[in-house]
């Protein structure tokens, strides 16, 4: 994805979390489930198996998704992508919470930050600070 779909993406995404409170509350009414999810880091497959097997973000299709989105994999960034995208197009039904990975100190221990640079050469840098501000 193009460098500056992906700021704009982030630009969004962080527009929309800071109109969010500290603490989300989520709850359904019987008829309905959440799908609970963890610690993708940096794993697309996951993420896709996750979606195969409970349906993608919808309307009447709820997720929560408990951090350490990055780190560790070879794909966090597109990870982040999609969960940034679906949180958008869904806000009522996605629902993020941050983890320990989201924090610029792990990110440069644990891989985020390399993968960041490495996929993103000329406008690394200030990809990854606008990450950082979406943390």
């Amino acid at each position: 994805l193009h460098a500056r779909y992906v700021l704009n993406l982030l630009h969004e995404t962080r527009k929309h979390l800071k109109q969010l409170p500290n603490i989300s509350h989520v709850s359904t009414c019987y008829s309905e489930e959440v799908t609970v999810c963890g610690d993708l880091h940096g794993q697309l497959d996951d993420l896709f198996f996750v979606f195969y097997k409970n349906g993608l973000p919808s309307p009447s299709k709820s997720y929560v998704f408990n951090g350490d989105f990055v780190d560790r994999g070879k794909q966090s960034l597109e990870v982040l992508v999609i969960l940034f995208t679906f949180l958008l197009i869904y806000p009522k039904e996605v629902h993020l919470n941050r983890g320990n990975h989201e924090d610029h100190m792990v990110n440069l221990r644990y891989g985020f930050t390399k993968e960041v640079m490495q996929k993103y050469q000329v406008h690394g840098k200030k990809i990854l600070k606008m990450f950082q501000n979406v943390f």
